[in-house]
């Protein structure tokens, strides 16, 4: 997690200051459900409550007494007494250590994927917007990075809003996964607190009860939580990869918005660069990198270890602050992307009507022409103007073995760029529930 790629929101979320405001939580409101069983005293709890509510806690005199106690848990509590007083010596009963730390591992990152899901859902609304503006745009579609047939810029937008509605979707799911609460006692068997307890901080911290924690909760379901953080990434850099290939200088279809001022080399002041892109696909690879260490962290000894705590203190900051860096930074270059409509149709016609060639294959065979036949007389046509020596259409009403099966007419109808894009309403509307 580094200033460069952190906005402020999300960093909040992974700072000592609200970690320590959440370990309070949890402790005092377990101390209140211990009250209302009769374990602790009323008193107690409400002064906890009221001594602790507002109090700021000293960052700096937590890791003072760690320095000596070792134990971030215990420093915690230490210091919560020096506010509390000696009514602090009913909070922390029955519980151990894991779970304060898991508890509010996961608030945070219950809250993280709030963020996260916001972060989408400003996404979507960009894509949308754009992929509405150009939903007839006529471009060339491409496999194998090879000019293939036509298809609409909006399109290529609408595939990418369906990809980020899945990844939208997954993040709540994982949201759902990862949002419990264990109040389980050492080893988890609730043998010096009542399951009551947890039942109560769960409601209280908007989570729900892990069903057996074994002192841990299961690392199971963060293994999934940063799988899914994996692979929201990766649609971030297929986006992104996206852009910078429509950037190249040969291509040129879109590309990032260059602002004022803005230097694209040390070096050649003429350059425009997809910095920002480029920068995504790294980002990228940083967030996919921090899935494989939360699944390795799946298989703890017996009922706890505390091998996962030194990774999970570096993945779940760095990973969650990093997507919502790079969800952001999508997002802005999606609204201000530049399009460039003419280059799409100078591109489209670059192989002399080549993109056309399915159409005439499927005319031949159509009208009695054997399908490796027809392949034939059309991929005899088609080569030569991919080496630039003739038109497509022109060799094709040239071709005697062609125009024994179609008349040059129908040769002709077979280059109509409309019909390559009939059904993009059906698919705006499968889309986006509607084409308009």
């Amino acid at each position: 997690m580094i200033p460069r790629y952190s906005r402020p929101e999300m960093t909040a979320i992974w700072s000592p200051e609200t970690r320590f405001r959440i370990w309070f939580e949890i402790e005092a409101h377990a101390t209140t459900a211990l009250a209302e069983l009769g374990v602790v005293p009323r008193e107690a709890a409400a002064t906890v409550w009221e001594k602790g509510r507002d109090a700021v806690f000293d960052v700096a005199r937590i890791d003072e007494i760690e320095r000596v106690t070792k134990h971030d848990v215990i420093a915690f509590l230490t210091h919560l007494a020096e506010i509390v007083g000696p009514e602090a010596r009913f909070v922390h009963q029955g519980m151990t250590s894991s779970d304060v730390l898991d508890t509010c591992l996961n608030v945070q990152l219950a809250r993280a994927a709030d963020l996260l899901i916001a972060d989408i859902d400003g996404l979507l609304a960009a894509l949308k917007r754009r992929a509405f503006e150009h939903k007839l745009t006529p471009t060339i579609g491409r496999s194998h990075g090879i000019h293939a047939e036509p298809v609409t810029f909006g399109l290529k937008l609408a595939q990418a809003y369906a990809e980020f509605e899945r990844a939208r979707a997954r993040l709540v799911a994982a949201k759902a996964e990862i949002a419990t609460c264990a109040i389980s006692g050492a080893v988890g068997t609730f043998a010096n607190i009542d399951p009551r307890v947890e039942e109560y901080v769960a409601a209280q911290m908007g989570l729900t009860v892990e069903p057996v924690s074994t002192q841990v909760i299961p690392r199971d379901r963060h293994a999934m939580f940063f799988a899914v953080l994996g692979v929201v990434a990766s649609s971030i850099e297929r986006l992104a990869i996206e852009v910078r290939h429509l950037q190249r200088t040969e291509v040129l279809e879109a590309e990032e918005y260059f602002s004022e001022g803005q230097k694209g080399s040390s070096a050649m002041p003429h350059k425009r660069n997809p910095v920002l892109t480029e920068n995504l696909t790294g980002l990228a690879r940083m967030v996919r990198s921090y899935a494989l260490p939360a699944m390795e962290n799946v298989a703890l000894w017996h009922e706890r270890d505390i091998s996962h705590s030194s990774v999970e203190r570096m993945i779940g900051p760095d990973a969650t602050v990093t997507l919502d860096f790079a969800l952001a930074r999508l997002t802005g270059v999606v609204d201000k992307l530049l399009v460039y409509p003419e280059q799409m149709e100078r591109n489209l016609n670059r192989l002399g009507g080549l993109v056309h060639s399915q159409r005439v294959l499927l005319a031949l065979t159509q009208a009695g022409v054997s399908r490796e036949d027809a392949y034939r007389l059309v991929q005899r046509n088609a080569m030569p103007v991919w080496r630039g020596e003739g038109d497509f259409l022109t060799l094709l009403q040239a071709d005697t073995e062609v125009t024994a099966a179609l008349k040059p007419e129908a040769i002709a109808e077979c280059f109509d760029l409309g019909y390559h894009l009939k059904h993009v309403d059906t698919i705006f509307r499968r889309v986006f529930g509607s084409a308009e």
